[in-house]
């Protein structure tokens, strides 16, 4: 068995997908934090992120959407200036206005069970058994992104939501070959 193909070679990049990639994540912030994080991606390698991820928590006070909710251009000034992370006006931009979503949808009974609910709380168990057999995107993914957009999100097109599904463990995309693939299924629970 060996891993996912797009694991490695970096010892970072195998330790995210020994210990990370794929594992359902349930917290409504951490998984708006992700949603950040692959929005960021955007144009990027996955690896450049998880590189600056660090530094991306210190700038954006980890992630926590209280405080960027209420961040406006000087700190957006401030972010544009920070060698440390990825300095894109619209995807900083982008967060503040995604930090304002995510509170509203906090108050509409959250987050978190939001996005569970397309899956029904358990993820969903894909066999792949070659890298090119998993989509970019799915039908899921496209509606997922649409309902994002309508609650006032954005990066986060369907080809971004298919990435943090797969992330945060709303799929398992894990190939059948790779020894974490049985790992993140036996990982599934109800909420």
């Amino acid at each position: 068995m060996t891993r996912c193909d797009w694991a490695g070679p970096e010892q970072i990049y195998l330790d995210y997908h020994d210990t990370e990639w794929g594992v359902p994540e349930y917290d409504s912030r951490a998984l708006w934090e992700k949603l950040i994080l692959d929005g960021f991606q955007a144009g990027l390698s996955w690896i450049t992120i998880l590189k600056k991820r660090e530094a991306f928590r210190d700038a954006f006070e980890g992630f926590d959407p209280h405080v960027i909710a209420q961040w406006g251009e000087g700190d957006v000034q401030r972010l544009l200036g920070n060698a440390g992370i990825i300095r894109h006006r619209g995807k900083i931009e982008a967060t503040i206005t995604n930090a304002q979503a995510w509170l509203r949808m906090e108050e509409q009974g959250g987050f978190d069970t939001f996005m569970w609910g397309y899956v029904g709380g358990v993820p969903l168990q894909n066999n792949f058994v070659l890298q090119s057999d998993v989509p970019p995107k799915t039908a899921l993914s496209e509606q997922v992104s649409k309902d994002l957009r309508q609650a006032g999100f954005k990066f986060c097109g369907p080809t971004i939501v298919y990435a943090w599904m797969e992330a945060c463990g709303l799929v398992n995309d894990h190939l059948v070959g790779c020894p974490r693939h049985g790992a993140a299924a036996k990982m599934q629970k109800t909420r």
